[in-house]
């Protein structure tokens, strides 16, 4: 196990200037006046562990790497923030959990090897799905969150369906596996490194069994899990990661074009894709294809998160962030807000159901949008 010395060294932490960069680029700071990603450094290094763990500082990092591109030092800040929340959890700190914990609850139960999830019931006639094949579909926890998250009316399984119609339309029909388990992110985020461990070990077999090539996520935060987290940890599954956004923009050169809508479009990058992964162009290329895409104020590297990771802290400093998205985008004319995160969409829809608030704009998911703008023999667009 990491000692607290060896993770200072390894981020270099050690080397913060103190020089506030981080805290004037992080979203949370600016919300919460308490909360300094700089203080929070400082606090460890000067052995003031126990203050650290009493403001809560630790939990109200978003992980969204905008502090790292603004550190001057190169501090690996997020990845610093990681090992600390795994120290707390040996600790047995209590870690706070938004939903009464029920989504922490539903993956720790697919961590158990004697629970097998049944993950197919959500295909629906007329989507093909193979058994073998170079190209595998990794849903994620598209299921449950259709589930828990109802009220909101997010079409979290249209997602899913609409990806392999995507998928279909060019010809593929990819591997769906029928015990697939959550990647493990979240509750690796929150320091529950041993969960996260039986997760992926379930899942790097499940993969290699099939012998595919390449895996395709419309989430984010299966990209950025399955790309860079199984193979740190040892679980390298030995095939290319494809975030379904880059492979819609490589797919239009041939094998998928789509009917133009007369919508202005906003992006809202995910933290994991954008800044994690550093894909910003795919998903704007795709836009440009579906209708006229409009930037907000702060986009690509400096796009604001939506304010949620890891179903840890959801309380008004989150809501005073996704409630200034809504209203960016509305400032860039936006008749669309278009996302490729499930919790971005999430949290947003949830903001802008709040009664009181007057920033209300639409938010989708790109898979849906660009699988209802097919143009193919297979999936027309509606009305051609």
């Amino acid at each position: 196990m990491e000692t607290l010395g060896s993770l200072i060294a390894r981020t270099g932490a050690a080397a913060c200037l103190e020089c506030g960069k981080c805290t004037a680029a992080c979203p949370v700071a600016r919300e919460d006046a308490a909360f300094s990603p700089r203080r929070l450094v400082e606090e460890v290094i000067q052995g003031r562990w126990e203050a650290m763990l009493k403001s809560g500082a630790l939990w109200s990092c978003l992980a969204c790497r905008a502090c790292h591109e603004r550190c001057p030092m190169g501090v690996d800040y997020i990845g610093f923030v990681r090992g600390l929340r795994m120290f707390a959890q040996e600790r047995g700190e209590e870690v706070p959990c938004s939903h009464g914990g029920l989504l922490q609850s539903m993956m720790r139960l697919m961590a158990r090897t004697e629970t097998v999830p049944e993950r197919l019931g959500w295909l629906g006639e007329g989507l093909e799905t193979a058994a073998e094949g170079e190209t595998l579909y990794f849903v994620g926890c598209l299921p449950f969150f259709e589930v828990a998250f109802a009220e909101l009316g997010f079409p979290a399984l249209e997602i899913a369906r609409s990806t392999v119609r995507l998928l279909n339309a060019a010809g593929i029909r990819p591997i769906v596996l029928p015990d697939e388990r959550c990647c493990g992110h979240d509750l690796l985020w929150q320091g529950e490194v041993e969960t996260f461990r039986k997760l992926a070990q379930a899942n790097w077999a499940a993969i290699r069994r099939t012998g595919a090539r390449r895996v395709i996520t419309a989430c984010a935060e299966c990209a950025r899990t399955l790309a860079l987290d199984y193979p740190a940890f040892g679980y390298e599954l030995g095939v290319e990661v494809v975030h379904l956004s880059r492979w819609l923009a490589e797919a239009m050169d041939g094998s998928l074009s789509f009917a133009r809508a007369d919508l202005r479009l906003a992006f809202q990058d995910p933290c994991r894709l954008g800044r994690h992964l550093g894909e910003y162009q795919a998903p704007r290329t795709v836009l440009a294809a579906l209708g006229e895409p409009v930037e907000m104020a702060h986009s690509g590297r400096l796009a604001h998160c939506c304010g949620t990771s890891g179903w840890n802290v959801c309380g008004a400093v989150q809501k005073r962030l996704q409630r200034a998205r809504l209203r960016e985008a509305r400032a860039a004319g936006a008749d669309l807000l278009v996302t490729t995160c499930p919790k971005c969409q999430i949290h947003l829809r949830c903001a802008g159901d709040d009664p009181d608030v007057s920033e209300r704009i639409p938010v989708r998911d790109l898979a849906v949008l660009a699988a209802e703008a097919l143009r193919s023999p297979r999936f027309p667009a509606s009305g051609e």
